[in-house]
């Protein structure tokens, strides 16, 4: 456990030592990079405010990510059914997932309104067509014996679901959560900038960089951003090891 603790603390640390590093020691100039350390003491100068506004960019991403799960699964758990159903929708979640979202964010923001429920569609639906494709797979990689032994016991279909189905997908969905969580992020981040509200990380940072003058505001936000992401990270996988715990990868575990 201690290491498992430790682990994360002395990536971000090394991590943020190198990039204090790279802008001392080649005089990087500010207006390109700002060092770790004056967006750290920027914070803490306005924490108030940035700590309020990165809890408003956390509950976008949590519960934009949270209603793309449940959407993924249902959607998933149809798809996995049938193969034509599944070939038919797949080059419609892969056009969501190419196209440029940040250049139909305007119209949703029209469509929405302002504030939060733009925020938290945003983030949805740049999320959703990976958690559908893990869906699907996981929901087809159960081994056909498996399958057999439940229908020799008449198993119903919503049981065959929640004690077979599901639970092979489980482990596919949380790594697929893992790189979905920082694109939650970004997509709540760049939202807030544009939803015509006052409120979060991506506000204070589209302010910023609108002025020549506030590069230490919009590094702080960055970094307020990428450490909130780390903390996010570290918590899912500490959720993952609870959740999976009697998975072939999370047993007998050293550290």
């Amino acid at each position: 456990m201690t290491r498992r603790v430790l682990a994360p603390i002395i990536g971000i640390v090394t991590f943020l030592a190198l990039w204090e590093g790279l802008v001392r020691v080649f005089h990087v100039r500010k207006f390109i990079l700002r060092a770790p350390s004056t967006a750290l003491g920027y914070v803490w100068d306005f924490r108030g405010d940035y700590f309020a506004a990165a809890w408003v960019t956390v509950q976008h991403s949590l519960i934009g990510l949270f209603l793309a799960l449940l959407a993924a699964i249902a959607v998933g758990s149809v798809l996995s059914t049938s193969r034509f159903l599944e070939h038919a929708t797949q080059p419609v979640l892969t056009l969501v997932q190419v196209t440029p979202w940040f250049a139909y964010t305007g119209s949703v923001v029209h469509w929405l309104g302002a504030g939060t429920p733009p925020a938290t569609f945003m983030v949805s639906l740049v999320c959703f067509p990976a958690f559908v494709f893990a869906t699907v797979d996981g929901m087809r990689s159960v081994e056909p014996a498996t399958l057999e032994l439940m229908a020799s016991v008449d198993a119903s279909r919503w049981e065959v679901m929640r004690r077979v189905r599901l639970p092979s997908a489980t482990p596919g969905l949380f790594t697929t959560a893992r790189f979905n969580f920082g694109l939650s992020l970004a997509a709540a981040y760049y939202m807030e900038g544009v939803n015509l509200s006052n409120e979060g990380l991506g506000r204070i940072g589209s302010r910023a960089a609108l002025s020549s003058t506030a590069a230490d505001a919009l590094w702080a936000a960055v970094l307020m951003v990428a450490l909130v992401g780390v903390a996010g990270l570290v918590a899912l996988a500490s959720l993952q090891r609870i959740v999976l715990h009697w998975h072939a990868s999370h047993r007998a575990q050293p550290g």
